[in-house]
């Protein structure tokens, strides 16, 4: 599957993906706003072990972000399990030259309808750290509204931090909901 938006295509990764994924991957200040599995430095190893899984056959939706034909962020949809199994977390990032034009909200706006042909998500989540007002606005921008905010839920890096957790539900007039 490829989805063109207005700044990116979004494609599956590929294993020839390598040498841009490390390139754009490894940046602090993305790893700063990701999970402990975003590691940084981000190594040829780390790309491996994430093409790896990302090129897998498994029920999750990874995508590259391409501009100027390589790939300079990533987007995902992953399924929930056991009693959340109707709901679905949405990540994303983009190479820090990339911030600020509008490529990942284009991307989430991309997305979304994918995830939501998959009749069992009924919601789609996504924490953000409380230092992060840019993913905020990427998902405010797609129609996410704040749901709730979890105090000192993060550490990371030292610090402890509120989580933002953001939520879509599948609109239930749609022809899919």
């Amino acid at each position: 599957m490829i989805l063109q938006t207005p700044s990116s295509l979004l494609r599956p990764w590929s294993l020839n993906d390598r040498p841009s994924l490390v390139k754009h991957a490894d940046c602090p200040e993305i790893a700063a706003s990701m999970r402990d599995g975003f590691p940084s430095p981000y190594t040829l190893a780390d790309a491996d072990r994430f093409l790896a899984m990302a090129t897998s056959d498994h029920p999750h939706l990874f995508m590259a972000v391409v501009v100027d034909d390589q790939a300079v962020g990533g987007i995902g949809i992953h399924l929930l399990v056991d009693i959340y199994r109707r709901s679905a977390e949405i990540g994303y990032w983009v190479s820090k030259p990339y911030w600020g034009r509008g490529i990942i909200s284009d991307a989430v706006c991309a997305i979304l309808p994918i995830a939501f042909k998959n009749p069992d998500i009924i919601r789609i989540q996504a924490g953000v750290f409380s230092n992060n007002p840019g993913s905020m606005r990427v998902l405010e921008k797609n129609g996410f509204v704040l749901e709730a905010i979890h105090k000192k839920a993060i550490t990371k890096q030292g610090k402890i931090l509120d989580e933002h957790l953001y939520v879509l539900f599948r609109d239930e007039d749609s022809p899919e909901g």
